[in-house]
């Protein structure tokens, strides 16, 4: 009963809060002061009733696209970077198995909980952080996007953090979080900057970012595969960072911020005279155009969140999420 009590005490405040945003505005506008369609006005993204609704159809969908190996059933709930990597999923998933998925368990996830940032302009956006039921012990952490009122959410960035991982973020008494602009200044690398300066570290290395899988990993893992006895693997990043594909980013409790960005890379796999390039798994093949017979280029697309320190320091990717989006043969 009490815990009941409380949910409608939350669901109220969110409503209330909105409400009061509204007239706000509308008072603004009626006295002639300035015209006010959200683009100025500082208003939360969506209500958490709003935003738990957005995640369960995003699940509904995710879970109906995955079962029958069918994009369509999941792409109006999805954009940018996740749109890419699960569209490519799913059409290996159907020419493999054009029947469906044979294989499919349902996605799951619990213990949801909602950072939704106050802000003005477009697009309004949230994240959804909750645990999983695939994937090991990870927190799913998703966010939303819409860039208009008519617009549904979709979800751009999916990312999985271990649990404990996902930083306290900054809250106003009502509880909604603080957007930080993409062209901020104060941190060690400004929001728009970091899908640039995160492909220039993985082609020539420095001190931007912390050590780690993603990171000096990556690099060290490419230096080894770089050259073997008869085939040589080149690497080209590059940065996405418009539209859909933009930095988000909401501030940390500590004044730093959580930034959720893109990436492209490409990998080619040259063979050299009288050999062959190594054969890959039924999903590449299903992505590949052309014919593979010496070398084999493969694009794939990668969703990064990262914790941007205030002031200076190395940036610390907490999670990273890539897929192949397609393949080429020479």
């Amino acid at each position: 009963m009490t815990r009941e009590r409380s949910r409608r005490r939350l669901r109220r405040r969110d409503r209330d809060a909105l409400i009061a945003a509204a007239l706000t505005a509308l008072s603004l506008t009626a006295s002639g002061c300035v015209v006010v369609h959200g683009e100025r006005v500082q208003l939360p993204a969506t209500t958490r009733a709003e935003a738990a609704r957005a995640l369960t159809a995003f699940t509904a969908a995710y879970n109906k696209a995955d079962e029958a190996y069918d994009s369509s059933l999941d792409a109006p709930y999805v954009t940018g970077p996740l749109a890419d990597i699960d569209a490519a999923r799913l059409k290996a998933g159907h020419a493999n198995s054009p029947s469906g998925n044979a294989h499919h368990a349902p996605l799951k996830l619990t213990d949801p909980k909602f950072t939704i940032p106050k802000k003005a302009g477009w697009p309004r956006w949230f994240v959804a952080d909750a645990r999983g039921n695939k994937g090991g012990n990870y927190r799913w952490v998703l966010v939303f996007r819409r860039d208009g009122l008519d617009e549904r959410w979709q979800v751009a960035y999916l990312t999985l953090m271990r649990p404990g991982t996902v930083p306290r973020l900054r809250t106003d008494a009502d509880g909604w979080a603080r957007a930080v602009p993409a062209g901020a200044t104060g941190l060690a690398v400004r929001p728009q900057d970091l899908s640039e300066t995160y492909t220039g570290y993985l082609k020539s290395g420095g001190k931007e970012f912390a050590a780690g899988g993603a990171t000096s990993g990556l690099r060290a893992s490419r230096a080894k595969e770089a050259e073997k006895p008869g085939l040589v693997r080149q690497f080209i990043d590059e940065p996405l960072t418009r539209d859909a594909y933009a930095p988000l980013a909401l501030r940390t409790a500590d004044g730093g911020a959580l930034v959720f960005f893109t990436s492209r890379h490409f990998e080619k796999l040259t063979a050299a005279q009288g050999a062959s390039v190594p054969a890959q798994n039924k999903d590449v093949r299903a992505l590949t155009k052309g014919e593979v017979k010496q070398s084999l280029t493969l694009e794939t697309i990668s969703n990064q969140a990262a914790l941007d320190p205030a002031g200076g320091g190395p940036v610390r990717l907490l999670g990273r999420v890539q897929g192949l989006t397609s393949a080429q043969g020479d």
